[in-house]
């Protein structure tokens, strides 16, 4: 006789799916998001961009207000009432102007969690209300040790941090005359590199390695023809990286799979070529069954993948399951090296993330 706390699910097969991945589809997309500018609250561009990539693998979008966007895909099994959703967010760090120094050059505030000294001499955009983009680079006030006796000693925080605007400015007035003004959007360049070792580096692959294996799924679908057993929604949200991105749901969904980045370090298994499966971050413990049947699949696909906790991390399965969303929810993704600073990360991370999910919505 089952019980309350039986597993929901059937015990999975015995043989692999190998459900083909098309690796030159998903590099070719992720390089593309990675050098389109998205710091979380200026997201619009990249989702347009998303939009446009599912009308062009015959899928349809829907945008909710916040201007996330899902994409609804019809199972196999007509009768069934299981909807899995599959998230990633396309948001990035960034920062905004927080006001114009008297010498033009601007102060910022950060969005999203990151050391200061990460992104100091990084190259940036502004991007003004008004609809003008400006260039610029990040330093501290003493960027030069050929002047400042003490410029390696300088606090890295936000007081000491300025942006050195690509425009002959001299004064705040002059800056203000260009059109920036004080919540200016600022993003930071990705720098994306992808090296024959199959090694991804760059900044933003949080998150935008996840969304790249989601429409390499999408893709295989389509080209392939196959269907997963139950519906799915893909789940594209903007605002993860402020820790709300998924706390309204899609309707329907009964169960989500948050696909974000493995970290990497101290007293954690990851590495850049695994599938991380998390059992618990700050929000708590993921879903038992799920995470043992993610574990299960993995080991059946031959996919290297490893189990981790992660005390300093969020999701969007978190911020759901805050939102008093009545789900199941796990999380999975590739495994990147030096979160929310220059991150890396190996396209076979990326390919399994997508070979993984696969094998889930089929079962």
């Amino acid at each position: 006789m089952s019980t309350l706390f039986d597993s929901p699910y059937a015990a999975i097969k015995n043989e692999a799916l190998a459900i083909p991945i098309d690796e030159s589809y998903v590099l070719s997309l992720l390089m593309e998001l990675l050098q389109t500018s998205s710091p979380t609250g200026y997201t619009h561009h990249i989702m347009n961009r998303i939009h446009e990539e599912a009308h062009k693998l015959g899928y349809t979008m829907e945008r909710n207000q916040k201007g996330g966007g899902y994409i609804r895909v019809k199972g196999s099994q007509e009768d069934s009432t299981q909807v899995i959703g599959l998230s990633a967010h396309v948001d990035t760090l960034g920062a905004m102007v927080r006001s114009i120094h008297t010498d033009g050059t601007l102060r910022l505030t950060p969005l999203g969690g990151y050391m200061m000294s990460s992104i100091e001499n990084e190259y940036c955009q502004i991007h003004t209300h008004a609809g003008q983009t400006y260039t610029g680079t990040i330093m501290t006030k003493q960027p030069s040790v050929h002047v400042f006796d003490k410029a390696s000693e300088l606090a890295r925080n936000e007081e000491n941090i300025i942006v050195r605007i690509d425009e002959i400015v001299h004064t705040k007035e002059d800056t203000a005359k260009l059109g920036i003004r004080t919540g200016d959007y600022v993003s930071f360049d990705a720098r994306p590199v992808h090296l024959p070792s199959g090694f991804i580096k760059s900044r933003h692959l949080d998150d935008k390695a996840s969304v790249a294996a989601l429409f390499g799924l999408l893709h295989s679908m389509k080209v392939h023809q196959w269907k997963p057993q139950h519906d799915i929604i893909i789940f594209i949200t903007n605002y993860e990286e402020i820790g709300h991105g998924a706390s309204s749901l899609p309707s329907g969904i009964t169960e989500l799979i948050a696909v974000d980045m493995g970290a990497m370090g101290d007293d954690l298994n990851c590495k850049e070529t695994d599938v991380s499966i998390c059992a618990k971050d700050s929000s708590g413990p993921y879903d038992y069954f799920m995470t043992s049947r993610l574990v299960q699949l993995a080991e059946r696909e031959g996919i290297a993948h490893v189990v981790d906790i992660y005390p300093r991390y969020g999701s969007d399965a978190s911020a759901a399951l805050r939102g008093g969303n009545d789900i199941r929810a796990a999380l999975i993704g590739p495994g990147v090296h030096a979160s929310h600073a220059m991150e890396r990360t190996h396209l076979q991370a990326v390919i399994n993330t997508a070979k993984l999910l696969a094998a889930y919505i089929t079962e």
